[in-house]
């Protein structure tokens, strides 16, 4: 198949089209971003690549970084990691606060805020430097030492993450939080800031079509392990999206307000895409749009 030709021909397709989202505010730094970039790319599971437009270029991955932090905590814990995060949709705003009281401070899944930062305090019990080590984890799945965190968006996140104290503190009152709530929420706030590529990005998630696998062949987690983390990124890896994700996509993916989505075909394929303008449920206008058409074009969905 002429997987260059398609990407190219959807790139082509959609960078002209004149609504592409709104770029996100709430964050400072967010908003500067040129709202016309747009990558796609795509690393098959035999280590074939293909790329179009800004696939090289930066960007803040944001929420997709919660997928990295669940695998490591997952590959620490185990499935006792499940005790204290659920893997239920929650149909709210990913920062959406009345349902963590109702259920006594277990969040809905690992990919709301309140879920990743319950998923951050477990790292910073496992890691002796959580923000150096937490990096370097990231950079030996990717086999890219040149992935880092953005300072000046973390910096933007803190100064700007009220709701995210306030999950925080909550999961606290509830005893779901083990460690200092400020050094949760610091080491939360850089894991969010990481920088990347929708190159880097697609190596960095080519464990979860390999069975735990990086393309190295090192082992990150359990054939198991993958498998679960693929389910929760299918139903949970939209914000109130998901079901939309699965419908006119099929791939377990997940998606940042930085614009990027990646997602997943185990035994196949990761692709990547970056758009910075988000639709109302903040996930990428054009990122959606473009894997939905790669899909239908290629029939390479998971169903």
């Amino acid at each position: 198949m002429e997987y260059q030709n398609i990407l190219e021909e959807i790139h082509a397709t959609l960078k002209n089209v004149p609504e592409k989202g709104t770029v996100a505010s709430y964050i400072p730094e967010l908003e500067k971003v040129n709202i016309n970039r747009f990558g796609l790319y795509l690393l098959m599971l035999n280590k074939e690549e293909h790329g179009t437009g800004d696939f090289d270029i930066p960007f803040s991955i944001q929420s997709i970084s919660k997928v990295l932090s669940l695998a490591k905590a997952l590959h620490f814990t185990g499935a006792d990691l499940w005790k204290r995060v659920d893997v239920e949709p929650s149909g709210n705003p990913f920062n959406f606060l009345a349902l963590l009281e109702l259920e006594k401070g277990i969040p809905r899944n690992p990919f709301i805020n309140a879920g990743a930062i319950v998923v951050s305090d477990i790292l910073l019990s496992y890691f002796s430097d959580p923000k150096k080590d937490f990096l370097n984890y990231v950079r030996e799945l990717a086999e890219d030492d040149s992935i880092n965190y953005n300072e000046a968006v973390a910096r933007s996140e803190k100064a700007t993450g009220f709701r995210n104290a306030a999950a925080a503190n909550l999961l606290k009152s509830f005893g779901n939080i083990h460690n200092k709530v400020e050094n949760v929420l610091d080491f939360y706030f850089y894991q969010c800031s990481l920088s990347m590529t929708c190159r880097q990005l697609a190596r960095t998630f080519y464990m979860f079509a390999n069975s735990g696998k990086n393309a190295s062949g090192k082992v990150f987690l359990t054939p198991s392990q993958a498998k679960r983390i693929n389910a929760v990124m299918l139903t949970c890896g939209f914000y109130d999206e998901a079901g939309e994700f699965a419908f006119e996509v099929g791939l377990p993916g997940k998606s940042g307000v930085g614009g990027g989505i990646v997602a997943v075909h185990p035994e196949k394929y990761c692709i990547s895409t970056w758009s910075p303008g988000l639709n109302e449920k903040g996930n990428s206008l054009l990122g959606m749009q473009a894997l939905e058409v790669f899909t239908t074009r290629t029939g390479l969905s998971i169903f």
